[in-house]
């Protein structure tokens, strides 16, 4: 069963070509994750307890991640908000804002979503607008050179906290923590360079890579140069359920989250293979193609030179923004793009996921399988369109000739797939 959409796909593969399934480890979720997250609340890494860190303060903003995110802000929120209020900040005091970075505002119906009908109703929620510099504060330049302007509502308060999720990350190595804030809360003109090639084209800019990471470093920088107070941060299994939960600074608190996520979500296959399917982790991460691309990128490090990843995404909200789609009918190709962004005077919104896809189909073809959008229109952008996994399979194969080997990556890009032992 693959990750797609909201009810999954199940597939049947000829069971002697596949060497590997590849998933989490077994790891029992938390038995009581109320109680740890008030734990964690009252005993923060690197950080004073939140209710000490709210008390006196004159108020609060709390940045979410947008509906791309499965993170679980209901049980998040139902502590941090009394406690912000019990401090002596209150409902009116506080605002919610979604740190969408550079995607579309979330809609009402989303916000219900993510926060429950309760806390929608009863608290200010608003959309950072990335494309909007007048919302923002210039906080200087970071020490590669990237401008730094974050949403003037998150400068502006006094007690800043983030909420998000740790998961491994095509770009920054590891989601959650600093990402909050950049690209969550940033503005295009700091998104378009610190995503600019100069720092993309870096091999380490790569999932499950934070040490001499250029992506990572810098938006650390700058989270920490915009100012994190507490940031409290998830791990979930492939059910969605909390594995672990961690809050206090924004660092250190990240740091120990991966450390749990490392063992978790890493596993191997002993040498490349021919054949990757993989999915891109199912709702609310498959609803575009832009959104689909990590499941490329997830199953890059195991698939041979030359190979095929065959990758089932619903793309049930088409293939991402304007812009993104544009870039397909502006270039001829791949080569013809990556030519053009190399040039320092080219620049389109979300051009970074197509440079990724690039990075992809250097290595590999690239088939996709999806009810979401017609054939033909998968088959202009770079890829190839399948009727169906089976199908994508056995014609994979029989090019690839009886020896041929298959992986297998039901839950797309929240696994670390890696080549080893």
């Amino acid at each position: 069963m693959l990750e797609y959409g909201k009810a999954g796909l199940s597939v049947d593969l000829p069971a002697e070509r596949v060497v590997r399934r590849l998933g989490y480890k077994d790891v029992t979720p938390l038995l009581d994750p109320v109680a740890e997250l008030a734990r964690q609340l009252a005993q923060p890494i690197g950080a004073r307890p939140l209710a000490e860190l709210a008390h006196g303060r004159r108020d609060a903003c709390i940045a979410l991640c947008d509906i791309t995110r499965p993170v679980p802000n209901q049980l998040i929120l139902s502590q941090v908000l009394p406690t912000l209020a019990n401090a002596g900040i209150p409902p009116e005091r506080t605002t919610i804002l979604v740190a969408t970075g550079l995607h579309r505002p979330s809609t009402t119906e989303e916000i219900v979503e993510m926060v429950g009908s309760e806390i929608a109703s009863n608290y200010r929620i608003e959309n950072h607008h990335g494309t909007n510099l007048d919302e923002h504060t210039y906080l200087g330049e970071s020490p590669r050179g990237v401008p730094i302007w974050i949403d003037s509502r998150y400068v502006a308060a006094d007690l800043k906290i983030t909420i998000g999720l740790i998961e491994p990350h095509l770009m920054a190595g590891f989601s959650g923590g600093r990402k909050l804030i950049c690209p969550g809360l940033a503005a295009l003109e700091t998104v378009k360079v610190w995503h600019g090639p100069k720092f993309l084209e870096d091999p380490r800019a790569d999932c499950g890579i934070l040490e001499g990471n250029p992506v990572h470093e810098e938006n650390t920088w700058i989270g920490r140069r915009a100012g994190c107070d507490f940031i409290i941060n998830a791990v979930i299994d492939a059910e969605r359920r909390p594995l672990a939960l961690v809050a206090g600074d924004m660092e250190q608190a990240f740091l120990a989250g991966v450390e749990f996520v490392r063992r978790v979500v890493v596993d191997t296959v002993v040498e490349p293979v021919d054949v990757v399917v993989t999915s891109a982790a199912g709702y609310p991460l498959d609803t575009t193609f832009y959104q689909a691309v990590k499941g490329l990128t997830g199953a890059l490090p195991i698939v041979k030179q030359g190979g095929t990843i065959i990758l089932a995404a619903s793309m049930s909200q088409g293939i991402g923004s304007p812009e993104f789609e544009s870039l397909f009918a502006e270039h001829a190709n791949l080569d013809v793009f990556i030519e053009r962004i190399l040039g320092q005077e080219y620049f389109v919104l979300d051009q970074w996921q197509l440079e990724e896809l690039a990075k992809v189909r250097r290595k590999a073809r690239v088939k996709i399988v999806t009810d979401g959008l017609p054939a033909e229109r998968i088959n202009q952008l770079f890829v190839e369109s399948a009727a169906s996994v089976e199908a994508a399979v056995a014609e994979s194969l029989e090019e690839y000739g009886p020896q041929a080997t298959l992986a297998v990556i039901p839950k797309g890009p929240y696994v670390l797939a890696q080549v080893g032992a």
